[in-house]
């Protein structure tokens, strides 16, 4: 039987965005929170489970040290420990409903249990803001719907290679290499004609169809991520016995020859 968790809401994700914005201060590249929902898909997807402490100081930038302390130059870091321990609590819950809606078996996005990334259409926002305010941002260059979320996604993918490396069962890896290219996809910008506004129905266009669907396509990409990662578990190394000389290691016997071409052989 499954728990329900408590979804956060939005009051709880404007919390999420100010703590960001404040780390931000002490560290430029500190991600928005869309790119953070994408590296939580992820990890959630990855085959070993990557502890807190090893992935969040790579995702945000967090200096290992004590709360409140100072890292290496270029390093953000909380406040406090109590600004640390509220991020956790909120990204700890919205982990465990990400969690929970992976591993139901929904069969349409309109399903209300279905994994729904947070994920803002922001040309769609800026399309809607007085002419003055426009005009300040036209030199700005905006992600497409869903740009974010992907490069988080594939942040993981890259930075912790060695559990996203392809079985050797070909039809296994042809789907996971499949998913794969569904979320580069979605990495790239939406060039075709917009149609509609994701931030508000009556907006002007900002996504097109194609993005819609990319978008959509993704989110089952996870889904079979998830599902296939989970079901082979995590990676084994390969046993060896204690004192075995590899195969082009002298062989043990003094021969001077390899132990492949001696007692190996």
């Amino acid at each position: 039987m499954t728990t329900e968790t408590t979804a956060l809401s939005p009051e709880e994700f404007d919390e999420l965005d100010a703590i960001l914005d404040d780390l931000r201060t002490r560290g430029e590249d500190v991600p928005q929170w869309e790119f953070c929902e994408g590296v939580m898909a992820a990890l959630l997807c990855t085959r070993r489970p990557v502890p807190v402490d090893e992935y969040l100081p790579l995702v945000l930038g967090i200096a290992a040290g004590p709360a409140g302390q100072p890292g290496e130059e270029g390093e953000a870091w909380f406040a406090d420990e109590a600004q640390r321990s509220r991020f956790m609590t909120l990204w700890q819950r919205r982990e465990a409903e990400v969690a929970q809606a992976l591993s139901l078996d929904v069969e349409t996005l309109e399903d209300e249990r279905t994994y729904h990334p947070e994920v803002m259409d922001l040309r769609g926002a800026v399309a809607m803001l007085p002419d003055a305010e426009r005009a300040e941002m036209a030199s700005q260059e905006l992600p497409a719907f869903g740009q974010v979320w992907a490069l988080g996604f594939m942040f993981v993918v890259e930075n912790w290679a060695e559990e996203w490396e392809l079985p050797r069962d070909r039809d296994t890896a042809a789907w996971i290499d499949e998913a794969l290219a569904t979320l580069v996809a979605l990495t790239e910008d939406d060039t075709a004609a917009p149609t509609f506004n994701m931030h508000h129905e009556e907006g002007p266009p900002s996504v097109s169809d194609e993005r819609a669907n990319a978008f959509g396509a993704a989110i089952w990409a996870v889904y079979d991520l998830h599902r296939i990662w989970h079901s082979l578990g995590p990676r084994v190394a390969p046993a060896r016995k204690t004192g075995e000389p590899g195969r082009n290691d002298p062989c043990w016997c003094g021969s001077g020859k390899k132990f492949k071409k001696c007692h190996g052989a």
